[in-house]
């Protein structure tokens, strides 16, 4: 039987069991940059449990994909580090997760979120999650993650055929 994963609003609240949503809007800023810039600080940290792991700083540009149906194939954690990523020109993107630790994520507890483009996602450590599902145009994201170039950066794991979403139209 496929399993329709509807969206979810993307808010601090909703998603805080996965990790944090970033944005500018709202909250403590000073004014820096002549007048001309709000500055927000300490929004969060990207947390590490590797002590000898460095942090990568990787840029992703997605192509977009197409309204419809979509399966999702697989999902991946990142044992020791949250991964925090940064939209440069985004509209909207989709963001995929699913419970923490275990070897294996559990289908039945797969949540989706439609992010705006102002919206920044980070995956708490060993959160399974879905790559990067970017929607209406070619979207350009900053990464931030501890590696230390072992097995134990990125694990992925396959899920049954039947998990499906409904990305929207423009």
């Amino acid at each position: 039987m496929v399993r329709l994963i509807t969206f979810e609003p993307l808010t601090p609240e909703t998603y805080a069991p996965y990790g944090r949503v970033l944005a500018p809007e709202g909250g403590e800023f000073r004014t820096v940059n002549e007048g001309t810039a709000n500055r927000h600080d300490r929004l969060g940290d990207v947390t590490n449990l590797r002590p000898a792991a460095t942090l990568n700083v990787a840029a992703f540009r997605c192509q977009p994909r197409a309204p419809g149906t979509f399966s999702l194939r697989s999902l991946e954690k990142h044992p020791f580090s949250e991964q925090l990523f940064v939209p440069m020109n985004a509209s909207r993107y989709v963001v995929v997760v699913a419970q923490r630790g275990g070897d294996a994520p559990d289908p039945t507890q797969v949540r989706a979120f439609l992010a705006h483009g102002r919206q920044s996602v980070s995956y708490a450590p060993d959160v399974w999650h879905h790559t990067l599902v970017a929607l209406d145009r070619e979207t350009d994201f900053m990464c931030f993650v501890w590696e230390d170039g072992s097995k134990g950066d990125c694990v992925v794991q396959r899920l049954p055929g039947d998990l499906t979403l409904e990305l929207p139209a423009p």
